[in-house]
This record gives C-alpha cells, sequence and structure tokens, in this order.
C-alpha cells in the first residue's frame, strides 16, 4: 500500500517528468560537462549602460561561491598608488569633519589611510601632517631636543604642543651633539618651579645604544630596558636618533599599522587644491614629511590640474600624486597621462553631496568605478571608490568592481576620532556634525587662510567646486549630522571583519583573487528589482533595533 502523505517512493509526482533521474554523484560532472545555464551575470554584462543603465551599489549582489576556508584566512592587503601597498582597502576622505590628524593616525594604524583635509591654513595642515609622522617611529630621526637653558615650563608646554613628554637633553639643544640627560613626564609633572631648568629635574642615569645598531637590537635593548626612550649616540656620546617604548608596545596592538619600510614612521596623505598658492602649501606639506598628496576637486579633468600633476612630479619625485575625482575613462585618461599615481572615483554619491541634483551631472557610482578602474588598470594605476559607501555590502562591491580602496566619508563622520562637535539630536540621540565640502558652510569656512579676507578666497571648499570669483555660491553640498559610532578603533575592525566573512562568501582568500575572479567571470552578479531591494533589507517586523556589532 502507497503512502500517499510520507515516502511516496517511485509512484508519487516528479520534479522533472520525462526526464531521467541522474545518480547524485553525478552532480558536479553535470555541471561542469552538460550544464550549460549559469547563474547571474558577469561583470561586463551587469555593467553595460545600454541595457542596464547607470548602476550604484544597491543595484546589484554578488552571488555566492564556495566556502573552503576561514575568514580569518581572507587577506585584505592592496595598492594605493602605483608604489604604496597598505594592509586594508579603507581611507578617510579629506573632509573638515572626517579627517584631521586624530583620524589620519588611527586610520593609519589600522592599516588604512587618512586623507588631511585642507579647509584651513597651510600652516595647521602642516602641523597635523608632522604630528602623524611622529606619532609611531622605528628610528626617531628628528626627535624634539632640549637645551639645558630650557625650562621646566617650556618643556610642559612642549608636552602640550606633541603629545609625549620625553625629550632628550644636549648640550647645545639640538641635534648631533652631546647627550647629557632625559626629560619624562614623571620629572616635570608635579615639580614646583615652572622657572627651573631642565637639567635640575633630568634623568642622567642612561640607557643608549651605539649608532648602527639595528632597528631589531635596539628594540631588543629597549624590551630589557625599564626606560620609556632609548637614545642612539655615536663614539663622542652625540645624539643620532632615539628609540621610543610606546612604540614597541603600538606594534603589539596594531600589527596591520601602515607603515614606511625604512623609517618605521605612520604614511601620511594630505590633500591640496590646484591652485597656484597649493604649490606653496604643498612645500610645507613636504617638509613635514608628507607621503602621498591627493588632488582634491570634484571635477579632476582640468588644465590646472593637470599642471599641477606635472608639476608634482619633477619637483616631488619622492611623493606619490592621486588625482581626481574623475567618472569616465576620457577623464581618467588625462590624468594618467600626465603622471598620477592613483585615481579617485566619484562624483556626486556622497551623502553630503548634491552635484548629481544641481548640477546635473556626474555618472552613478557602481558604472563609474568598473569602467574607471578597468580602463586605468591597463597603466598600473590603483583605483579609489570615492563616495556612496553607507554599509559593508558597498565597500565589497566598490572592490569586486575593480577599486583598489575606498573611500567613506559619511560612515567615519559620527566617529570619536573625526573632528565635527558632538550634540543631542532632538529625539535625544547623541549626534555628530558632518558637511559635504561643496555646502554652504564649508565654502564660507574663515580657517584656510591666515586672515579672514585670504581665507574667504582660498578655502578648500569653493577651490574644490571651482567658485573662488563667484559673488554668489552655488551649494553642491549639505550640511547635517550622524549618530556617534564610537571610536575608529572599533568600528574600523567591525569594517574589516564584514569585509573579510564579505569575501568568504563569495569564495575569495583576497582582493586579487576577486578582483581576478570578477575579470575571468567566475564572480557573478545579479541586477536586483525594487522588490528585490526592499526583500534584503529588514521587513515585516514591528520594532527591531539595529546592532551591527559587538
Amino acid at each position: 500500500m502507497p503512502l500517499t502523505n510520507g515516502d511516496v517512493g517511485t509512484s508519487g509526482p516528479q520534479l522533472a517528468p520525462g526526464n531521467e533521474i541522474l545518480d547524485h554523484k553525478s552532480a558536479l560532472k553535470f555541471l561542469k560537462d552538460d550544464y550549460k545555464h549559469r547563474d547571474g551575470l558577469d561583470v561586463k554584462t551587469l555593467l553595460d549602460s545600454k541595457t542596464n543603465g547607470g548602476l550604484t551599489y544597491g543595484d546589484f549582489l554578488v552571488l555566492p561561491g564556495y566556502i573552503g576556508f576561514p575568514a580569518s584566512e581572507v587577506a585584505l592587503d592592496t595598492r594605493v598608488t602605483k608604489r604604496i601597498t597598505l594592509k586594508t582597502p579603507l581611507l578617510s576622505s579629506p573632509m573638515d569633519t572626517v579627517t584631521e590628524h586624530s583620524m589620519a593616525i588611527h586610520m593609519a594604524l589600522l592599516g588604512g589611510l587618512g586623507v588631511v583635509h585642507h579647509n584651513c591654513s597651510p600652516e595647521d595642515q602642516a602641523e597635523m601632517v608632522r604630528k602623524v609622522k611622529r606619532f609611531e617611529n622605528g628610528f626617531i630621526l628628528d626627535p624634539v631636543v632640549l637645551s639645558p637653558s630650557t625650562t621646566v615650563s617650556e618643556a610642559k608646554q612642549l608636552k602640550e604642543k606633541w603629545g609625549f613628554g620625553g625629550f632628550p637633553v644636549t648640550e647645545n639643544g639640538t641635534l648631533r651633539s652631546k647627550l647629557i640627560g632625559m626629560i619624562t613626564t614623571r620629572d616635570i609633572q608635579f615639580h614646583p618651579t615652572p622657572s627651573d631648568p631642565v637639567t635640575s629635574v633630568m634623568s642622567t642615569d642612561l640607557v643608549t645604544a651605539p649608532s648602527g645598531t639595528t632597528l631589531v637590537e635596539a628594540n631588543a635593548v629597549l624590551s630589557k630596558s625599564k626606560k620609556g626612550k632609548l637614545p642612539i649616540v655615536d663614539s663622542s656620546h652625540n645624539l643620532i636618533s632615539l628609540l621610543s617604548r610606546s612604540d614597541l608596545m603600538k606594534n603589539l596592538y596594531y600589527p596591520l599599522a601602515s607603515k614606511l619600510p625604512h623609517s618605521k614612521q605612520l604614511i601620511c596623505a594630505a590633500a591640496i587644491g590646484t591652485r597656484p598658492e597649493d604649490k606653496d602649501r604643498l612645500q610645507k606639506l613636504a617638509d613635514a614629511g608628507l607621503d602621498i598628496v591627493v588632488l582634491d576637486s570634484s571635477q579632476g579633468n582640468s588644465i590646472f590640474q593637470i599642471e599641477m600633476i606635472k608639476y608634482i612630479k619633477e619637483k616631488y619625485p619622492e611623493l606619490d600624486v592621486i588625482g581626481g575625482n574623475v567618472v569616465t575613462v576620457p577623464q581618467a585618461a588625462n590624468l594618467i597621462a600626465a603622471g598620477v599615481d592613483g585615481l579617485r572615483i566619484g562624483m556626486g554619491s556622497g551623502s553630503a553631496c548634491i552635484t548629481q541634483e544641481v548640477m546635473a551631472v556626474g555618472r552613478p557610482q557602481a558604472t563609474a568605478v568598473y569602467n574607471v578602474s578597468s580602463f586605468a588598470a591597463n597603466f598600473g594605476v590603483p583605483c579609489i571608490a570615492d563616495g556612496g559607501v553607507q554599509n559593508v555590502g558597498h565597500i565589497v562591491k566598490g572592490l569586486a568592481l575593480g577599486a583598489s580602496t575606498v573611500m567613506m566619508g559619511g560612515l567615519l563622520a559620527g566617529t570619536t576620532e573625526s573632528p565635527g562637535k558632538y550634540f543631542m539630536g532632538r529625539e535625544g540621540q547623541l549626534v555628530k556634525t558632518y558637511r559635504g565640502m561643496g555646502s554652504i558652510d564649508a565654502m564660507e569656512d574663515k580657517r584656510a587662510g591666515s586672515s579672514a579676507q585670504s581665507a574667504v578666497k582660498s578655502d578648500a571648499g569653493k577651490a574644490r567646486y571651482f567658485s573662488e570669483g563667484d559673488r554668489l555660491l552655488v551649494a553642491q553640498g549639505v550640511s547635517g549630522s550622524v549618530l556617534d559610532k564610537g571610536p575608529v578603533t572599533k568600528f574600523v575592525p567591525y569594517l574589516l571583519a564584514g569585509l573579510q566573512h564579505s569575501l568568504q562568501d563569495i569564495g575569495m582568500k583576497g582582493l586579487t583573487a576577486l578582483r581576478e575572479g570578477v575579470r575571468n567571470g567566475e564572480v557573478r552578479f545579479e541586477l536586483r528589482t525594487v522588490s528585490a531591494q526592499a526583500e534584503g533589507n529588514v521587513h515585516g517586523l514591528h520594532s527591531f533595533d539595529k546592532k551591527l556589532y559587538s
């Protein structure tokens, strides 16, 4: 008697009437040899503008692959310029409510890169670059040195300025003069007489290492010592350089840190405009130790930027130059021909940007990233997907479409390290100010020059949108606020963990494998209808809490 509600055997309805049922062990062979239909679309079909129009990150999904490895094995190292490689593909945007020295330091410590904004005086921007370069070193080749006549009060002021309190004291107050002592925070913190010279409180029982000591050897000496600093001296006891115990600890806590291989200093990038006076700004930044200069313009395909690229490559060959912004292949070709080491892709896709709405110019970000990065790859020029990033998934999609790195503005604006101001929102939530560089607030900011009059002419907002000579300012951005996200040291690791798990789902063990899989058609995509987008988000709940990480 057949069981019609249980095991029907062969007497029930068939899944494929008329077709032979194959042995399940032959499924993989059948897929390879006989099953001609492939799931999803290859990247060229997906990003065919004639068929699908311009796409944003929300318009498609990446199809899953095979998981044969843990997420922790996914490699995220990538190039940001032709010469410089990062261990993580995340950059912070050069916006005055996103990246100053604190953000740049922490992004570098976490393996990415922060681009210091230029909506400030050249001196202030150079000081921010200097703070990044001094934050973590191997051998500190230009330490702050005190003279015997320096007072305790002056030493305290230097501590406030630089954020650290350990200073060598030499006979002449300069590098390469005889070392006579060391001052630490403990020496001056509670000293009752601020006018006393530092020689009255400095430590003279010093542990030193001779010139020629390798970084590994110096680290070994310092790790055994109870001292905070290790002076490196020559045969005449003249100070040559310095090593810091705090840097040893940072190496333990931040193994992915973006550092130069020779000096072990953090890599620092900063933005400038393309006006003649920006050449003077660049000189100050180069003197402060800048590694990468980012030419900041909403429309990078201009004679001003091309001439600036050529000028920088000739005068500062040690600097890497990132050009942009661009969204089309002809734009990119002009900047590549001029000599850029990297490109920023995006126009009007940022959360606080209204360029596409007001100017009717721009391009949907996914389409822009794919087309420009595909062209730039022929010349070995890495590309930055700049704008339109609202979550981990958008980061994955930007990288899958060919970008080497992803730049974030609004996504990082609510973190502790961003320079925006905190205040309480209307619903009692802690929020932080955030504004586009094309907003009226940014274009009227008075910090950019040494005086109010010069600031009006030279601020970064006007320069970025070619509005310096305009009597009436036309906004291409808005001012607003974003929810508090806590410290970058927690938020960025969440982004990186999410990125690793996403690549694991796709079946790719690294960004290089991801790009190759997209190129050869192994990685597949699917367009999303409006209904599909709704289905892919939270739906059908009366209420919910969206906690992203713990």
